[in-house]
């Protein structure tokens, strides 16, 4: 009986042919980081480092940064990216050569980000220098000084329904954080008001928390991982990485809103939405001049409500996390809670409303913030290398992804000793005068960094004062100490603390 099938020669020298190009596929990549003296994890046959990700990133990163210190190489399926923890790079990365050679962020092919190919985080080159400029005007503290209104009243509503909670029963942090965030965001950029936290099925919540339920280990980014030629075809399938619905809804609504505005002139709103209007460029502006010559002079129709979506999602969630991390780092401190209360109770005495004046001015809810944020930040940034380039002895190479471990560089003990203690002071001023500006990443850095960082900042500080003027966190036996996260950065299991109003002895 014949152990193998009876094949002609042909077909076996075909199939053996097939399984060695395929073999050489699977593998032919991975001396890429050994040939430019980069060290690294052993990548496996066509998944490379990918299957690492499923511990968390942030994990995997710290990992190879105490393996193999400073400078190493992964492989993203076969695609090499290199992670840098070396702040004398990060700054000419960053800053130095930001718009000749680090301008941009990972590609992704237009169809695979759906309608916003356009968006603010995902252009590139020229047409991300006049989108920039557009949005800059919109994140002035002048701009926020207007806005602050309008984010005092959703935090008063958070205040308000978290007297009305029953005080017995701990609280799920972001399912109270997260509304308020919500709230602020959509107020703010387009004058609308949801009041989330009372309306939580309403649409925009709804289809937000579709947008956000992303699995990283998706079965076709598993396949593009692997073969990366595969993106084009799924493109031409128009396959998007975000749920079509969930667009659809959005770019309506944006349109709806924006319809709307038109048709109510003159206005004095003061949100995001109006600025953008007002630099609207003519529909067929686009098509006459070239990118050049639209330079700095306004956004198109359909570029105005995709940032408008980034708006919504750049506020909301990585806010909310932020605040949830907060609040569970001042439980599980209580006497830096303390310190906070007695800071907040003599700017704002007798519950004194808050002020934006008074709030950008406090010193330790400055430290404090900053600590959390440097605990759990965003895990990574990355840049797309445009042409070859030698810095501090370590080649990059043209087109390769260079990734910046923010989670790990925030937890070098060079930098930051006992790196896993919440220790506010580290931001003092006489602290901040010594410390590296590159070693603490959470909103990016550079020509390229966050554009809302101060508006999330405005937000969280207000969040936070008005919070804990009427309430302390406590953890409580549903807490879960210390917190573990998944792989895409999030507490496996929510945070949960109990929320207890202060007394006049406690504000003592």
């Amino acid at each position: 009986m014949a152990v193998l099938p009876s094949l002609s020669t042909e077909t076996w020298t075909l199939l053996v042919s097939f399984l060695t190009l395929l073999i050489l596929y699977g593998i032919w990549p991975y001396s890429f980081f050994k040939k430019l003296g980069i060290p690294g994890p052993r990548p496996l046959p066509f998944f490379g480092n990918f299957l690492e990700f499923r511990k968390g990133v942030h994990v995997f990163d710290l990992e190879c940064f105490c393996k193999f210190g400073k400078v190493w190489g992964v492989f993203e399926g076969r695609t090499p990216t290199l992670a840098i923890v070396d702040t004398a790079i990060i700054k000419t990365i960053m800053v130095k050569e930001c718009y000749s050679l680090f301008t941009n962020r990972r590609n992704l092919t237009p169809k695979m980000v759906g309608p916003m190919y356009d968006a603010l985080s995902l252009v590139k080159d020229e047409k991300w220098k006049r989108i920039r400029s557009v949005l800059s005007p919109s994140f002035t503290s002048g701009r926020l000084k207007e806005v602050f209104p309008i984010a005092k009243q959703c935090a008063d509503t958070l205040v308000i329904n978290l007297h009305k909670k029953d005080r017995s029963q701990p609280v799920q942090i972001k399912d109270v954080i997260g509304p308020y965030s919500m709230d602020v965001v959509t107020s703010a950029s387009f004058s609308v008001s949801i009041d989330s936290l009372n309306n939580p099925d309403d649409p925009f919540v709804t289809n937000v928390k579709k947008m956000l339920n992303f699995n990283f280990f998706n079965p076709i980014l598993l396949i593009i991982t692997i073969f990366p030629f595969t993106a084009t075809l799924l493109d031409k399938l128009n396959f998007s990485l975000f749920p079509q619905s969930v667009m659809t809804f959005f770019y309506d609504s944006f349109r709806k809103i924006k319809a709307e505005r038109k048709q109510n002139i003159p206005n004095n709103r003061v949100d995001f939405l109006q600025l953008m209007m007002d630099s609207q460029l003519p529909e067929n502006n686009s098509s006459i001049y070239g990118e050049k010559e639209l330079h700095s002079t306004g956004l198109t129709d359909h570029e105005i409500l995709s940032q408008s979506l980034i708006f919504v999602f750049g506020g909301y969630e990585p806010t909310s996390t932020s605040l949830s991390f907060l609040a569970y780092n001042l439980a599980t401190n209580p006497d830096v809670q303390k310190k906070l209360q007695k800071e907040i109770d003599e700017v704002f005495s007798n519950k004194a409303p808050v002020t934006y004046e008074a709030l950008m001015k406090m010193e330790y809810l400055d430290m404090v913030i900053s600590e959390s944020l440097r605990l759990f930040p965003s895990p990574r940034l990355e840049r797309m290398c445009k042409k070859t380039v030698e810095i501090n002895g370590v080649t990059i190479p043209e087109g390769i992804i260079v990734t910046i471990p923010v989670y790990a560089l925030h937890h070098d003990p060079d930098h930051w000793p006992e790196p896993d203690v919440f220790k506010p002071e580290r931001f003092s001023k006489a602290n901040k005068e010594s410390m590296d500006p590159y070693a603490y990443l959470p909103f990016g850095t550079g020509p390229r960094n966050c554009i809302g960082m101060r508006f999330a900042l405005m937000v969280m500080k207000l969040a936070v004062v008005q919070l804990l003027q009427s309430f302390s966190f406590e953890t409580c036996k549903e807490t879960q100490v210390p917190v573990e996260l998944n792989a895409i950065f999030q507490p496996k299991k929510p945070i949960t603390l109990k929320v207890v109003p202060r007394t006049p002895s406690s504000a003592d």
